[in-house]
């Protein structure tokens, strides 16, 4: 039994990470756009549009509970969002229920087992998978304050390369703007 597990576990491990590394490659070559809009059901109850904070820095982190690199980079990102939450606004949208990587009361536990204080939930339009292009988890958007995505990343960001991504980007908004 432990054999079938671990040889299912290497398995899946694997597929995963070829999909990561596809839509790794996939996402250097983003081009800038402009970011579909969705409603953000925040585990405090509110319900959070993504229009609405056009003016504003946003980084939109999809995660699904079952997830494993999804839950390793949640603790960083917490931690980035203590340190720069000031500049941009952090979203989690936990994609789970329309991945079949967890239910929305795994998502809800998750948060709360973790701690996460920016807002992060879920959302009732399972069609914001497709209108974003994922193809693995996590991704994080990273968009300007006119609604453009300027960067995409697939894959599990650690507190230092992510705190970098989010700082580089304001150095080059602060640049543009200047």
């Amino acid at each position: 039994m432990v054999n079938k597990l671990s040889n299912h576990m290497k398995s899946w491990l694997g597929m995963t990470a070829a999909v990561i590394m596809a839509t790794s490659a996939v996402s250097a070559g983003l081009k800038q756009t402009s970011a579909p809009d969705f409603t953000l059901k925040s585990n405090a109850g509110e319900n959070l549009r993504l229009s609405e904070y056009r003016g504003e820095v946003v980084l939109i982190n999809f995660w699904a509970s079952w997830c494993g690199p999804c839950r390793l980079e949640m603790p960083d990102f917490e931690a980035v969002n203590e340190t720069l939450g000031d500049q941009v606004l952090f979203f989690g949208l936990d994609v789970g229920p329309f991945t079949s990587l967890g239910t929305s009361e795994d998502g809800k536990q998750l948060i709360q087992d973790l701690g996460v204080t920016y807002p992060a939930g879920t959302t009732p339009d399972a069609d914001v998978v497709r209108a974003y292009g994922l193809l693995g988890m996590p991704t994080t958007y990273f968009i300007t304050p006119e609604g453009e995505i300027v960067e995409q990343w697939t894959g599990l960001l650690t507190e230092e390369k992510l705190a970098k991504l989010v700082e580089d980007l304001l150095l080059s908004l602060s640049g543009s703007r200047g």
